[in-house]
């Protein structure tokens, strides 16, 4: 199942004997014979869940109990004693400790304690994790026909185990939707773990995906868990899946037909049950004819297809958007909720939005933060903007050709440039100019690298 659970006391036998059912319930079992050893194997072994005597030699439990929890807050541990009291029972608690369970052990409390704290530390790993993420932008906004059919079609396909491949500009919402899938789902309560493939190193992937063990390569002092093994029972959520090199690709397609893999540097299978969701910003048929990407893996994620619309073909969700970001930041500035005028809305439905919601999303942040007043009007929007509308074609900011274009490009960069998070070569690629001629361009734009 690829959770592990470590044991921790000084008598043989309750070790041995706490393994055996441990393992054959399916958890993988580490032991440690006293608190020092527990602790050097919370640090390597990145256990799930500790089960820890009080009555020891050296360090006792209590001591241990405080340690660990200083270093691993959120890992659940379960006291054991055979000289347990209720002042002993309320001090453990205040340190931190989910239960307290008596010896001679029941294996019954044991199991349901066990299997209880550890469905409850998902849940507060998983709340979290979407606090974190999506604190304020949890749903999909839109009532525009190409989004009531997305929607319809998360709540079909969420409560089914089918694996999604999610497609859509950079902006579009790509990991919201692959989100809401995840939470709709019979997984709901289990972790979302996310991979931006295009993030991480080359030589780096096969460790982030599948964890490594102590000394498997240089800077490798801990034992670590992937995002495979920290995903059991959720879903994997792997974003920009065409950033993978073939050689990751393939590792990828044997370990999704298996659902077993071994950690970098170490010898043990270990087995996941995850439910897999991949995005990409890039044609996939094109990036297979090209010999970029591997045709059995595409077939083998393509189980259900998403595709997710560019703004400027649902400018009807516009104001709907506008008004959630604005009460957001609103909230978060602290100040009163202000709102658009008609003609400065006109000028966001004008607008192409190159760079999608995300782009939405920051003008509006900026807006909320920068505009004095509480309503933003067509004068406060940036000249870009308001300036060149797609459909309305006023030019009367510029004074000829030439001035147009370069405000234009001067915005497509930016945009662009957001878009991959600031990321020269990978915008360079995105528009198809050299590198060093985009380089030129942002310094003549005066445009500032984050």
């Amino acid at each position: 199942m690829g959770i592990n659970i470590l044991v921790v006391d000084d008598e043989e036998s309750i070790r041995s004997t706490l393994s055996g059912i441990l393992s054959d319930e399916g958890f993988s079992v580490i032991l440690a014979e006293d608190g020092t050893k527990a602790l050097t194997a919370a640090r390597e072994e990145s256990p799930d869940l500790v089960l820890l005597d009080i009555w020891m030699p050296e360090l006792d439990g209590m001591e241990t109990l405080e340690k660990m929890k200083v270093e691993f807050p959120s890992l659940p541990v379960i006291m054991m004693s055979g000289h347990g009291t209720i002042e002993t029972a309320v001090q453990a608690t205040k340190l931190g400790a989910y239960d307290f369970i008596e010896k001679p052990l029941s294996i019954e409390k044991v199991l349901l304690s066990a299997k209880n704290a550890l469905s409850l530390h998902r849940l507060e790993e998983e709340n979290r994790r979407l606090k974190e993420k999506y604190s304020g932008w949890q749903e999909m906004v839109g009532e525009s026909d190409v989004m009531k059919e997305l929607k319809e079609q998360v709540a079909i396909v969420a409560p089914s185990n089918a694996w999604a491949l999610i497609t859509g500009e950079n902006g579009t919402g790509k990991e919201l939707v692959a989100n809401m899938i995840h939470r709709k789902s019979k997984r709901a309560g289990k972790p979302f773990v996310d991979v931006n493939c295009a993030a991480i190193p080359e030589n780096l992937i096969e460790s982030e995906l599948f964890g490594h063990e102590k000394g498997a390569f240089t800077g490798a002092v801990n034992s670590k868990r992937g995002k495979f093994d920290l995903a059991n029972e959720g879903t994997l959520f792997l974003d920009e899946i065409a950033d993978m090199s073939l050689k990751t690709q393939a590792k990828i397609l044997r370990i999704l037909q298996e659902q077993r893999f071994e950690r970098v540097g170490g010898s043990r299978s270990i087995k996941v049950d995850v439910r897999v969701i991949a995005a990409t910003n890039k044609d996939l048929s094109e990036e297979i004819s090209l010999g970029n990407f591997r045709e059995d893996l595409y077939y083998r994620l393509n189980v259900i297809p998403f595709e997710i619309p560019p703004l400027r073909e649902r400018t009807d969700d516009i104001p709907f958007l506008v008004e959630k970001f604005v009460k957001l930041y609103s909230a978060e500035a602290g100040c009163e909720v202000k709102s658009f005028d008609e003609e400065a809305m006109g000028v966001m439905k004008r607008y192409h939005w190159p760079g999608n919601i995300r782009e939405l999303k920051n003008l509006v942040e900026r807006l909320v933060i920068m505009t004095p007043g509480s309503k933003i009007e067509k004068s406060d929007l940036p000249p870009y903007v308001a300036g060149i509308e797609k459909k309305g074609k006023t030019f009367e900011k510029f004074g000829g050709l030439k001035e147009a274009k370069a405000a234009f490009e001067e915005d497509f960069i930016r945009s662009k440039l957001e878009e991959n998070d600031g990321n020269v070569t990978k915008t360079a690629e995105a528009i198809g100019l050299e590198r060093t001629n985009l380089h030129r361009k942002i310094k003549s734009y005066g445009i500032e690298l984050t």
